[in-house]
């Protein structure tokens, strides 16, 4: 048996190498980036469609008020960033490359927004005859995303995914 933990594995097999051994045995396994893909590049579209509808001038203002430098050009960045690079994941386009601005988004709003809050994002005050209501989200959220990324990234964006298409595309001379 040929595995990470065996001593006669093959030592100039790499980790990448290693996780196609266990698609190999686990065939529904390469599916699972789908379901990465489709929630993590929906929900930054969702953020990004929640931001363009309440107004780029509205994200503007909050981004001054936390004194992030150029709050227009910034926001107009940021909401740009979470509608194509969520589409961009969504469709397993260029996984790679938009996850770096995506991560960059992440890390920003840890940091400057969620960090005091903790780690849960889900913080129940009360529950009232109006419904729940909930306090500020910490950044269990975004350490979940960027989790998904790194495994997207990682392990590639699955089968249905353009990043696929276009490497068989320029293996095959088309490019």
């Amino acid at each position: 048996m040929n595995t990470i933990l065996s001593p006669t594995a093959d030592p100039k097999k790499s980790l990448r190498d290693t996780a196609f051994d266990l698609l190999g045995r686990f065939p529904i396994a390469r599916w699972a980036p789908i379901p990465l893909r489709l929630i993590v590049g929906l929900g930054f579209m969702e953020h990004g469609f929640a931001k363009l509808s309440k107004g780029p001038d509205a994200f503007a203002a909050i981004l001054h008020t936390l004194t992030v430098p150029a709050p227009h050009f910034t926001a107009w960045l940021t909401i740009l960033t979470e509608l194509l690079g969520g589409l961009a994941t969504l469709l397993g386009a260029f996984v790679s490359f938009v996850s770096l601005p995506i991560a960059a988004l992440l890390l920003v709003a840890i940091f400057t927004v969620h960090l005091p809050y903790g780690f849960s994002s889900i913080k129940l005050i009360v529950v009232t005859a109006a419904g729940a209501q909930f306090g500020p989200p910490g950044y269990e959220c975004d350490l979940l995303y960027l989790a998904c990324l790194v495994a997207l990234v990682f392990g590639g964006a699955g089968p249905l995914a353009i990043d696929g298409l276009l490497k068989k595309s320029r293996n095959a001379g088309h490019f």
